[in-house]
């Protein structure tokens, strides 16, 4: 039983007919020939034409695919290469204990819950079978333990993208040694692990993981100053940063960030109440200062920031946001783009963007 419906031979053998009829017309309009009906030669499609078709379908169908024949589970099992999980709302963990051990050249495994499935049993056997992996998301498993983290950390160094959004039982002892062996992470999902985002682990990541460009440690309380200047200094390539409701900041942090990272374009300080103008003059000041030291080639009105959160930070002022606006036309305050965010700042309604100046209509879609 797999999905919802139980997917019989037949019903497979009718699917497969049509597709492969729509995969060959996309190239060349005369579809695949089948003589001698559904059943003489389907078992026998090439593989580039199975991964084809296979493509065409959802994961549901490729999971039942894979046990029409040997054939096609040995040509399946080594040519997928992303799958996602997430349809399924009952035995999660059972199914990725099934699958798993079977499709171990996977790069992508979506595993995404509304409803707590996945234990730390799954995660290991991913670890252990799946090596190539390089983006997965274990979003909302509010079930898994700082073992999953330690098994990931062993079994699967090439991950260059994870999603732990909401896996509130992980320590930043467990996050700080995963980063120690996966390097290579680019793109960082950690809002609401109210356990494992904290100063240790950001210096752990500061020291290990120099190509991060995205991190997100949204509501994570226990991120200051120590650990948020440890990242600037250690991932110059920084791109995007969610700060919201790190309460515990300080202008010290923005001030690293603007120094640090000159790549910088998203950055969120959402209800960081100790944000002050000094924060907002140093990114003001940040742009020129990289291009006159080299830090960003070429030059053009998108380099910088280009969103930035600043609602419930009500110590700024008009002018110092101003300047912030000033120095990167990218941020909008005009309808239909808004990508500088002030709500819950009242102080800040006179703030405008080059738009504004310009007397350019707001933008539109």
């Amino acid at each position: 039983m797999v999905g919802r419906e139980k997917l019989r031979t037949e019903d497979l053998n009718s699917c497969f007919e049509k597709l492969m009829m729509v995969a060959g017309g996309e190239k060349g309009g005369k579809g695949v020939k089948m003589e001698g009906g559904p059943n003489s030669e389907w078992k026998d499609i090439p593989v580039e034409l199975l991964m084809q078709i296979l493509g065409l379908v959802d994961d549901q169908t490729v999971i039942a695919a894979s046990g029409v024949c040997r054939g096609w589970r040995e040509a399946i099992c080594f040519g997928l290469t992303r799958l996602s999980l997430s349809w399924c709302s009952k035995n999660m963990n059972n199914l990725v204990l099934f699958l798993a051990p079977k499709f171990t050249k996977l790069q992508t495994l979506v595993l995404r819950q509304e409803k707590p499935q996945l234990e730390d049993t799954a995660v290991e056997t991913i670890a252990n079978c799946c090596h190539d992996l390089q983006i997965l998301d274990l979003s909302k498993s509010f079930k898994l333990t700082d073992h999953s983290l330690y098994s990931l950390a062993r079994g699967c160094p090439d991950l260059i993208k994870l999603n732990i959004s909401g896996c509130s039982a992980f320590s930043d002892t467990a996050l700080a040694y995963l980063a120690s062996f996966c390097r290579k992470l680019r793109v960082l999902n950690l809002c609401g692990c109210v356990k494992a985002a904290s100063d240790t682990a950001l210096q752990a990541i500061g020291r290990c993981c120099n190509e991060l460009q995205s991190l997100n440690l949204g509501w994570c309380e226990n991120v200051g100053d120590v650990g948020v200047v440890s990242l600037a200094h250690g991932c110059p390539d920084l791109r995007t940063l969610d700060l919201c409701g790190c309460i515990c900041i300080t202008d010290d942090s923005v001030v690293a960030l603007a120094t640090s990272c000159p790549y910088l374009r998203s950055l969120g300080l959402y209800y960081c109440q100790n944000i002050t103008d000094r924060s907002m003059h140093s990114l003001a000041e940040s742009k020129v200062k990289h291009r006159a030291w080299g830090s960003v080639k070429g030059g053009n009105e998108e380099d910088g920031l280009r969103t930035l959160n600043i609602s419930q930070c009500t110590a700024l002022t008009p002018s110092a946001v101003q300047a912030v606006c000033n120095s990167f036309p990218a941020l909008h305050t005009c309808s239909g783009r808004h990508s500088l965010i002030t709500s819950g700042c009242l102080s800040l309604t006179s703030v405008h963007c080059a738009c504004a100046f310009a007397g350019h209509p707001p933008h539109k879609g």
